[in-house]
């Protein structure tokens, strides 16, 4: 069976980006670079031993591919953050960590056009990944609106200034501040941004951020093709903790369960240009049953948490266990989660985003 795979990395620097937010810099040897290769708005799992049991949180690269010369997560403290927490108070330059390639769907179909970037606190983090990724290979306008608690919460305030000096005609950032205006609601963010509903839009952050950019965008008739959303939960303690947030996805909803087959299906995949022709027990998810044949599938959380096995069923019917990424129009366009998808018809065709 194909596991995926954690590998041990180093940790190169630790830099402060604020009081409560720090940045981990990877040394990357030569022969994982292919393995580590990513998009820009994707996220590393990382697995580290808190109170003696490993723990696996995701926390978004805020490098970019081919900008910046080494990987790097930015991780924020969080009130009862217990694996957060644990990375700002334990690891340092020259520790090492279990660390798994990068995984994640909230990634632009394209450098090029026009982007509007929304996000709040430490949703910054995957949201500058793409803005230096089409700063440098795009040839759009980037506008990007930032969302913080007061001055002295803004992650990455220095960089974003560098950037924008660089790119005086295509960047343009807005700074929100809670202490000086109050959270902003969804009116007030559909007249800042109604100049710019037309770009491809990107949205992270807190809930309520989350709750009130997103609804401003649809008001504002952004097309859902054109509106990507990503929010953060956690992955489930291995042992029971307090609760936190430090794990990007995009939406909980409810899912409609079909019946069951009771023999199983025949499944065929397209992953990377190729197909393949798996065998599904009627318990087993899709995901089991393409490793069990040894077809690597991308994956990460394994909890319906994280994206990373997002693929769309073009015949065929799924049930959907846990589901805190796939909104009902993701369902309704035919959108599941392979960790979480089981046979609910004897023949299933399923598609990996290319």
């Amino acid at each position: 069976m194909v596991q995926a795979q954690f590998h041990r990395l180093q940790i190169a620097e630790v830099v402060a980006e604020t009081d409560q937010a720090h940045s981990l810099v990877f040394a990357l040897p030569d022969s994982l670079r292919d393995t580590f290769a990513y998009r820009p708005g994707q996220f590393l799992t990382l697995r580290v031993p808190v109170d003696g049991v490993p723990q696996q949180r995701c926390y978004s690269l805020s490098s970019a591919p081919e900008v910046d010369s080494a990987l790097r997560v930015t991780i924020k403290r969080v009130q009862g953050g217990r694996v957060s927490n644990w990375v700002c108070d334990h690891l340092g330059t020259g520790d090492t960590v279990e660390v798994m390639p990068p995984a994640g769907v909230f990634t632009p179909p394209t450098l090029h056009g026009d982007f509007l970037l929304l996000a709040g606190g430490s949703g910054i983090t995957p949201v500058l990944s793409i803005a230096k990724a089409a700063l440098r290979h795009g040839r759009g306008t980037v506008t990007l609106v930032y969302a913080n608690r007061d001055e002295q919460s803004v992650i990455f305030r220095e960089a974003l200034g560098e950037l924008a000096r660089r790119h005086p005609g295509r960047l343009r950032v807005i700074h929100w501040l809670d202490s000086v205006q109050g959270p902003p609601s969804q009116r007030q963010i559909e007249e800042l941004v109604r100049s710019w509903s037309l770009a491809e839009c990107f949205i992270c952050g807190p809930g309520p951020f989350m709750d009130s950019a997103q609804a401003a965008l649809q008001e504002l008739g952004v097309p859902r093709g054109k509106l990507h959303v990503e929010r953060f939960v956690s992955l489930p303690d291995r042992t029971p903790a307090p609760a936190q947030a430090a794990m990007p996805a995009v939406s909980t909803v409810a899912t409609p369960v079909p019946v069951a087959t009771m023999h199983g299906a025949a499944l065929t995949v397209q992953l990377d240009g190729a197909t393949h022709q798996v065998s599904v027990a009627p318990d087993e998810t899709v995901l089991d049953a393409m490793q069990r044949a040894g077809v690597a599938a991308p994956n990460s959380c394994r909890a319906g948490l994280c994206g990373a096995c997002m693929c769309q069923v073009m015949q065929g019917d799924v049930t959907l266990g846990e589901n805190h990424v796939l909104d009902q129009a993701d369902l309704d366009s035919g959108w599941t989660l392979a960790c979480q998808a089981r046979p609910a018809s004897g023949d299933i065709h399923l598609k990996f985003p290319d």
